[in-house]
């Protein structure tokens, strides 16, 4: 029999697989160039867009949240294509490699076409690209682990979630700052060599990664439609397709209704050096500055307090999640009754931190928990395909927001949802979301499997997960 050309199984072993440091630093870099261009999106469409002869072309506001919703969507639509691509024919390594070169071009796409058509062209290859490989690279994750040392996935997956808003952070930053005074060409070409350096680092870890082959049709459809496949779906499928998409709604609106209200803030900042501005977009640093700093703070000290109070479970960190993402809109909302109040004398931008925080809070304790959650919930044949439906819950979430912004406009410039009343009607669907969810994870059973567990030995985790 001819010996594999990679290791096809987890190593028995208690210590961290040598193939980490390859995937987090590959998602540091990826998310670098995902979050620098998506942070500037919203400003290009309303701002520096043009059209075929070079004139400007710029976007009505809500037509450009409903354009920005819309590629996130897609964007979280296509882990479904690379779940099936991964799960059945190339695996999750190849699949990862083939997709993020799709990525790259979409990226090229960006940078050297400042009109509508480069747009489209752009993201729709960044969405099949990102889209595709996010199942699988989380997967990949935990396809690195045993029996032995799965105790150290939770771990780990801090140190994934740490990566992404790593790269988040430092792009949200640096790249508004090079499309105010270089333009797009830059502001969209900087992040796509980060995702060529981000493929390249991957590759380099090829020998280092356990590479779980495909299970083929056969198996996938035995899997998936058997009766631990249909149970684990059933189990799932209330938490992805009622109450996440409502959470995702309103956390990618940081991206859209956050930067525009930012506009109409005051943006210059007295500090000992002087004054400087701290524009719309780069507040959206905040997000993973947060994440960097909650993180740890959220592990070695407010999960311990909240243990003794009592029992803190998977669907009681997302349930807690919830409530906080409806009270950062409600504190958006008092901050835009402030703004339209303001009579040429609008609140400084900083005033937005204190929502980042709470919203970034509900984060740690929704997102984080669900990659692991979702992982575990799989069974072995079908750990992508979990996962793309998780992420499916995003491209729900999304639809939502742009259709409510669609539905909303009576004509160009007038909106039945004017002001503060567009953030308290989405923090109070999240609130009503959040006190259901309460109710309905109390009747949640479910099941763990880890990659080297055969399925019927699988740890039963009917306790312990509510």
């Amino acid at each position: 029999m001819a010996q594999a050309k990679y290791k096809t199984a987890p190593v028995p072993t208690e210590k961290m697989p040598s193939g980490i440091p390859y995937i987090v630093g590959n998602e540091a870099a990826e998310r670098f160039s995902f979050y620098g261009m998506r942070g500037i999106l919203v400003v290009f469409m309303t701002q520096f867009m043009l059209n075929a002869s070079g004139k400007p072309d710029h976007m009505q506001n809500e037509q450009a949240i409903a354009y920005f919703h819309q590629f996130v969507a897609a964007v979280y639509f296509f882990p479904l294509l690379g779940s099936i691509l991964s799960d059945v024919f190339w695996g999750k390594y190849k699949t990862i490699l083939i997709l993020s070169v799709v990525y790259c071009l979409g990226h090229l796409a960006l940078a050297i076409d400042e009109t509508r058509v480069g747009l489209f062209i752009g993201l729709s290859l960044i969405a099949i690209g990102a889209g595709g490989i996010k199942p699988c690279v989380s997967a990949h994750v935990g396809d690195q682990f045993g029996n032995k040392n799965h105790h150290l996935l939770s771990k780990v997956f801090g140190w994934f979630y740490l990566a992404i808003n790593l790269g988040a952070f430092v792009a949200s930053i640096m790249i508004p700052k090079v499309l105010e005074y270089y333009g797009p060409h830059y502001a969209f070409g900087i992040p796509g060599i980060l995702m060529l350096l981000a493929t390249i680092l991957f590759w380099l870890g090829r020998n280092q990664f356990v590479h779980i082959p495909a299970s083929g049709w056969e198996k996938f459809r035995t899997e998936t439609f058997g009766k631990e496949g249909l149970q684990a779906l059933l189990n799932l499928s209330v938490l992805y397709y009622v109450f996440l998409p409502i959470f995702w709604s309103l956390f990618d609106q940081t991206g859209s209704s956050w930067v525009l209200q930012g506009v109409n803030m005051n943006q210059d900042l007295m500090t000992p050096w002087g004054n400087i501005k701290l524009g719309a977009a780069e507040v959206q640093a905040f997000n993973p500055l947060f994440i960097l700093i909650l993180i740890p703070t959220f592990s070695y000290v407010i999960y311990p307090l909240i243990d003794k109070v009592f029992p803190l479970t998977p669907l009681r960190k997302i349930s807690i999640g919830f409530f906080l993402a409806a009270a950062s809109f409600a504190i958006t909302a008092l901050i835009q009754i402030r703004i339209d109040s303001s009579a040429g004398n609008p609140p400084s931008i900083l005033w937005q931190a204190l929502p980042y925080f709470v919203l970034t809070a509900g984060e740690v304790m929704v997102s984080i928990t669900c990659l692991e959650f979702s992982y575990t919930q799989a069974p072995k044949s079908m750990k992508s395909f979990i996962m793309s439906l998780y992420f499916l819950s995003m491209t729900a979430g999304n639809l939502m927001t742009a259709e409510v912004n669609k539905f909303i406009m009576i004509d160009e410039n007038t909106s039945r949802l004017e002001g503060a009343s567009y953030f308290w009607f989405f923090s109070g669907l999240m609130f009503v979301a959040a006190v259901l969810f309460v109710f309905v994870a109390r009747f949640y059973k479910g099941k763990t499997y880890i990659q080297d567990d055969d399925a019927e030995t699988a740890l039963a985790e009917e306790e312990g997960i509510q």
